[in-house]
């Protein structure tokens, strides 16, 4: 099992650099990153996780930035998004930003997406939560377009481009599609709560799930699999990735049980004292 992980850069913790050339050196598999562009003050949704919301939520580094930085300094280590919030995203400049970390890392993205959960936030960027899915999809659709080998255009609702020129192309290789369609840019995965929209997204536009904190994957697993399957995906390629989980040797063996192949654990978004004591616990999982 690929052992990564996942912390909140800020402008007070470790740098990108240093913390993942330390995860190289170590022998993690790889780095995935948070979004926020801003936390509006007077925001009335509640936290995610209940309660205050932590600081690190209005300090987090902008993630392409913070991976770039990673990439310059490693080899092997693999780079995810955990995750981006497409639809706060311009499609056109976020499929740029994309390609090209993965052009310039070798194919080592993972961008992970999502839907986001701060309404506030995303308003300021125009974006009307209630259609904020569609979006999503849409974005998507409008990215891939650009990273086709030819020019392709596109128009939907919440997006359009002209067939354009487009480089870089992202490294990683298309996969294959039902009906000899390709799904064209980096490894995507899905981040959200199980249920019948996010499953169906999955099997329709993504290579799998990452499932945030990996609770209750002996019954949803089954359900994302016959969705996935029953769209004529190909059974072997679902890729499942629990996401910011606090490990235990039981739980690890559970996932491992399940055939998941890699998994993303959480790290304090703290200085580099703290991450380094907590890689020295965690390195019993490698």
């Amino acid at each position: 099992m690929r052992i990564a992980t996942t912390v909140f850069l800020t402008d007070r913790t470790v740098s990108p650099t240093r913390l993942a050339h330390t995860l190289e050196e170590r022998g993690f598999a790889g780095l995935y990153l948070p979004e926020h562009t801003h936390i509006p003050v007077s925001r009335t949704t509640a936290a995610p996780m209940g309660g205050d919301l932590p600081e690190q939520y209005g300090r987090t580094l902008d993630p392409f930035v913070a991976l770039g930085q990673a990439a310059a300094v490693t080899r092997r280590l693999h780079l995810g998004t955990g995750i981006t919030l497409v639809a706060q995203h311009d499609p056109i400049g976020l499929a740029k930003q994309a390609a090209t970390l993965d052009h310039l890392s070798g194919g080592r993205l993972t961008l992970g997406i999502g839907y986001g959960w701060n309404v506030e936030e995303a308003a300021d960027h125009g974006v009307d939560w209630a259609t904020r899915r569609e979006r999503v999809r849409e974005h998507m659709a409008l990215m891939r377009a650009l990273w086709s080998p030819k020019p392709t255009a596109y128009e939907g609702p919440y997006g359009s481009v002209q067939a354009s020129l487009a480089y870089p192309k992202p490294a990683t290789a298309p996969r294959e599609l039902p009906g000899g369609q390709r799904l064209h840019g980096p490894r995507t995965l899905i981040g959200g709560a199980a249920g019948p929209k996010l499953f169906a997204a999955i099997a329709d536009h993504a290579d799998g799930w990452l499932p945030i904190g990996g609770g209750g994957l002996t019954e949803s697993l089954p359900v994302l699999r016959r969705v996935w399957e029953d769209a004529g995906r190909d059974p072997k390629a679902l890729q499942v990735v629990p996401y910011a989980v606090q490990p235990s040797p039981g739980k690890l063996a559970h996932y491992a049980e399940l055939g998941i192949e890699e998994v993303v654990l959480q790290l304090p978004s703290a200085r580099e004292e703290e991450v380094l004591r907590t890689l020295d616990d965690y390195a019993q999982y490698l």
